[in-house]
């Protein structure tokens, strides 16, 4: 597993408050019945805020998986 992506597992574990939740590169928002659009936005704060990073609107809503999300961190952070 990758640096970005347990650093989004353990965003994931926070915000979700499930210490059990394990999310890989395909996981979305089907796959975890909280996710709904409230806990998306905090979602994305969250790892702004863990990664100090920020996204725009349009990236946000772009994004269709865990995979896509952590490559979006990694190319902010290069």
């Amino acid at each position: 597993m990758s640096q970005t992506l347990e650093e989004l597992n353990e965003v994931f574990q926070e915000v979700f408050e499930d210490d059990e939740l394990e999310v890989q590169a395909q996981t979305s928002a089907r796959d975890i019945d909280e996710w709904d659009s409230l806990m998306h936005v905090n979602l994305v704060l969250a790892v702004e805020s863990r990664f100090d990073v920020r996204f725009t609107s349009t990236e946000v809503a772009g994004l269709k998986d865990v995979g896509e999300l952590m490559a979006l961190v990694e190319k902010k952070q290069a």
